[in-house]
């Protein structure tokens, strides 16, 4: 989400006197000799290398792409905050910033392949976005960073690793030749998924139900544009906010649903009827659902930009009260739905499903497990170091139970504070102002577990009061449909389809899909925008195929024939 501070939350460990940072059950890893231990010998012979704290201090180095969003207080910045800090005091681990630079328009991953072709010092610890995934693969394949499956089998903690198990596919992407070469970066299930939402009040003044199939969607879209309760003139009213600047499948404002009522989801690797592998963009269903936008456009129901909107900007309209719907994640009553209502009083947005097509068919993109990677240079010398750090992260901070050390946040006055009563207080009432200090951590948004926050979220919905962090965080600063909309997500839950190709980018992908891309962005939008007739899909079709396509498909299949 656009503020990234769904925390995780923080569990309590139970620290035995001969553990070391109440990490992973690998005691020989950890410095403990199992064999001599059950001999009655209870010193170790050798020192392991893992420590709970360093001394003397170790340093890890890193580079920084700062969110534009983020902000710093107390004189702080990247470099040096309350989380490098932190990091000294606790485990004895300098955090060295080689370089850092605000990430706008791709500069991170510029400067990255600028460091690494013009012979820089590159990071020891580097964690990488889905943004710049090909970067990160272009990193792995030069040999500056190591094998980290041997690493992670050794030093993760069982938390870690019984979080990464969730999803084991989440290795494919960074794997090489059976060898795991980056650590992915959890992200929570369904975090990008969507929903639709709808002007509850809208509906009521109209008297009129919640859409369920395409075509009735149609029909509220056009009462919303044409007999508008608000007394909107139609010139001024978006019945559906999407946009596709830069894509036709992303977290908000997504069109992509649209593909799902005629049986494909574009922009991502789908299974066919056989079981193979397909592009979901060459699938027979995009040329309905082209047809569908085009209609839509012309008929004024959805944004005459949408070419030119991306995320961000399909939210304007749904704020300023002049939308009517809006797809997006269950978390969205929160941000930035819950400013509508600050608008126009009396605003009600309502979560609802995805509308099925002609033949009842419904697909929404998933989200994947992992949204983005860590690697770890082959120069570094205390590797098991960050190991320290990211332990004790989930350990301790990822699913904690209530009253333990870390349970109200990560850190006082930043990402929370408390009243003389101790409870927490809102984000917008921290004194100074809140800051997402979770984005201050070596690893992106700190440590996740895949399956704790839809728990969290299955719990409220259940009418439990709110105990742990992530459901305290969910009712203090969040709207109170989050819940509820989580549990509509979870309906339809088997129309949530992932992305099926997670393996690393194919020889024919890094010379063709460039090209592949622009042909697609281009046809589609000519089609959209009445520029080409609808049959110029099944051209883009063939020349897709004939320019890499059908090498890639093949590429594609391969690998996944080797994983399945």
């Amino acid at each position: 989400m656009k503020r990234k501070k769904w925390l995780p939350l923080l569990c309590a460990s139970v620290l035995l006197a001969s553990s070391l940072a109440g990490c992973s059950g690998n005691n020989e890893a950890k410095g403990n000799n199992a064999a001599g231990d059950k001999a009655g010998n209870s010193a170790s012979t050798t020192e392991n290398a893992y420590k709970d704290k360093y001394d003397p201090e170790v340093t890890i180095t890193t580079v920084w792409g700062v969110d534009p969003e983020l902000k710093f207080k107390n004189g702080e910045s990247i470099e040096n905050n309350v989380a490098t800090k932190w990091a000294k005091e606790k485990f004895g681990i300098n955090i060295k910033s080689l370089w850092s630079i605000t990430d706008t328009n791709g500069a991170f991953g510029t400067k990255l392949r600028l460091s690494m072709s013009s012979g820089q010092e590159m990071p020891e610890v580097v964690t990488i976005g889905t943004a710049d995934s090909t970067i990160a693969q272009d990193l792995i394949d030069s040999g500056m960073y190591a094998e980290v499956g041997t690493l992670f089998d050794k030093y993760a903690s069982d938390s870690w690793k019984q979080a990464m198990a969730q999803d084991p596919n989440v290795w494919n992407q960074y794997s090489r030749d059976g060898k795991k070469m980056g650590i992915p970066v959890l992200d929570y299930a369904y975090n990008h998924d969507y929903i639709l939402w709808i002007r509850q009040d809208w509906l009521d003044k109209l008297n009129i139900q919640a859409p369920k199939t395409i075509d009735e969607l149609e029909k509220v879209m056009d009462a919303f544009k044409n007999q508008n309760p608000d007394g909107l003139k139609p010139d001024k009213v978006i019945p559906l906010s999407i946009g596709f600047k830069t894509t036709m499948s992303t977290w908000m404002g997504d069109p992509s649903w649209i593909f799902g009522a005629y049986g494909t989801l574009p922009q991502q690797w789908n299974l066919d009827k056989d079981g193979k592998l397909e592009y979901g963009s060459v699938n027979p269903g995009m040329k309905q659902g082209l047809g569908k936008l085009k209609e839509w456009l012309d008929k004024g129901y959805i944004p005459q930009e949408a070419a030119l909107w991306d995320e961000n900007k399909t939210a304007e309209p749904a704020v300023a009260g002049t939308a009517g719907i809006i797809p997006g994640p269950y978390w969205m009553s929160g941000w930035p739905l819950i400013d509508t209502a600050k608008n126009v009083p009396g605003a009600v947005w309502a979560p609802i499903e995805v509308p099925a097509g002609p033949d009842g068919s419904v697909m929404r993109h998933g989200t994947q497990f992992t949204n983005g990677v860590t690697l770890i240079s082959t120069k570094m010398k205390n590797p098991e170091a960050f190991f320290t750090y990211q332990n004790y992260l989930f350990d301790n901070f990822a699913n904690p139970q209530p009253g333990s050390e870390l349970d109200n946040g990560l850190f006082a006055g930043y990402d929370y504070e408390l009243d003389a009563s101790g409870k927490m207080v809102a984000n917008d009432k921290i004194a100074g102002g809140y800051v997402n200090s979770v984005r201050y951590l070596l690893v992106r948004d700190g440590a996740r577990i895949p399956d704790a926050q839809m728990q969290s979220l299955l719990n409220l919905a259940g009418g439990t009061e709110p105990k742990t962090r992530l459901e305290k965080d969910v009712a203090v600063n969040y709207g109170k449909d989050t819940p509820v909309a989580a549990k509509v997500l979870l309906i339809q839950e088997d129309k949530s389809f992932k992305n099926m190709f997670t393996g690393p980018t194919t020889e024919t992908m890094k010379s063709k899909m460039d090209y592949l891309n622009k042909i697609e962005s281009q046809t589609f939008n000519e089609i959209i925008y009445g520029k080409s007739s609808i049959d110029s899909f099944d051209t883009f079709v063939a020349t897709w195929k004939s320019g890499g396509g059908d090498q890639i498909l093949k590429e594609v299949n391969e690998w996944y024939d080797s994983v399945k």
